[in-house]
């Protein structure tokens, strides 16, 4: 039995669907082609309300709920997944850790204004300290009077380059206990604070990534995100809204191949016959259908798990591992559909595969997404 959305959500569903093919599907190509994002598309959507979704009222957002962002970003991704990664980075790894952990400060000062689509948010996530490369790629924020000065690097930070606001994520030291993560929050173009080297990726190339650098970087008190030492908290606590939208940017890439597969196989003649009367292909298509059908299960799971305050971290993980493996598999298969024009650039079929892999590696959270993925199916 199929999983029945509410009116309501069916409705968003249309809605972003029709914005995606009119709005976002035109130019996905070219903007693939030369990895730029187009800040009007951002702006765009922030008029549709999609940059603040699961944001309260009171501070810009729509005030809806992890669902409704998990279908949203699925209906992009059937379009344009690197669209999509934009739009849950700026979301998930930026907007809503200053929602949660932020003071009314600097809620009132920068959460309307992202939640509303006018200024984009980034985030560099802090180096897993296994990493042989961690002390060589981190970032150092000494304390003083005045607020903290951050020096060192994060060679991945997602959105970087067209960001207007940067979180980061830097070691404080202590001379009586072991240094402490702390999170901040630093304005493009803040002194002391450039981008270095652009990240070029296999799949979700319009989705900017950079090096990051800070060189005597002042950021204020009242910049810094939660309490001391409360970084490692708040990472890990968007871990689980980042396996939710990465499963749906996954599962909106399978059913976009599926889609592109299923009406080339309806056009396509081969022998005299339609390839999609063939019994290879006919069985090739169900088999996605069906892979989809369960990923997309697991990932409304997991969000309805979230909404309704119950633990999800380990729905969510199960949710961003299937649903990745399943994108690649049926992005391979759409490619076998399409034959030899399934390698072409002029068809959107190689992009979904270099997408969908994409999403099944661990881009952007240095380690920790696959670590707590793969710790929690442990348990």
């Amino acid at each position: 039995m199929r999983f029945h959305l509410s009116e309501e959500l069916e409705m968003t569903r249309s809605v972003v669907r029709h914005f995606a093919e009119k709005e976002v599907a035109p130019n996905a190509g070219g903007r693939d082609e030369t990895e730029q994002f187009e800040r009007l598309l951002f702006r765009k959507m922030g008029e549709l309300g999609l940059t603040g979704i699961p944001i309260p009222e009171q501070y810009g957002g729509a005030g809806s709920d992890i669902l409704t962002y998990a279908v949203v970003l699925e209906s992009l991704s059937q379009v344009c997944a690197s669209t999509a990664a934009v739009l849950a980075a700026h979301t998930a790894f930026s907007a809503w850790p200053v929602c949660r952990f932020g003071s009314e400060e600097l809620k009132r000062l920068y959460l309307n204004e992202m939640a509303g689509g006018v200024k984009l948010g980034a985030c560099g996530f802090p180096a897993d300290s296994r990493d042989k490369t961690a002390k060589e790629n981190g970032i150092i924020a000494t304390a003083d009077e005045d607020g903290f000065v951050l020096n060192g690097a994060n060679s991945f930070v997602i959105n970087a380059g067209a960001a207007d606001i940067y979180i980061v994520y830097a070691q404080v030291p202590s001379i009586r206990r072991k240094p402490v993560l702390s999170a901040f929050l630093i304005e493009n173009g803040t002194p002391g604070c450039y981008i270095g080297n652009k990240v070029r990726k296999l799949g979700l190339r319009s989705l900017m990534t950079a090096e990051m650098v800070f060189e005597h970087c002042r950021v204020a008190n009242e910049n810094r995100i939660g309490k001391e030492g409360q970084g490692q908290e708040i990472a890990d606590q968007v871990i689980d809204i980042g396996h939710i939208g990465a499963a749906a940017q996954a599962v909106g890439i399978a059913q976009g191949a599926l889609e592109a597969a299923a009406d080339y196989a309806k056009e396509r003649m081969q022998f005299g016959k339609l390839i999609g009367r063939q019994q290879g292909i006919s069985f090739k298509l169900a088999d996605m259908s069906a892979k989809i059908e369960a990923a997309r299960l697991l990932t409304y799971q997991a969000s309805w798990r979230m909404n309704e305050g119950l633990s999800c971290s380990r729905e969510a993980a199960i949710a961003r591992k299937y649903t990745a493996d399943t994108a690649v598999a049926v992005a391979i298969d759409a490619v076998q559909v399409f034959g030899g024009y399934g390698y072409m650039r002029e068809y959107r079929m190689e992009r979904f595969l270099r997408d969908a892999k994409c999403l099944e590696t661990d881009i952007g959270t240095g380690g920790m997404q696959t670590d707590f993925i793969y710790r929690i199916l442990a348990e």
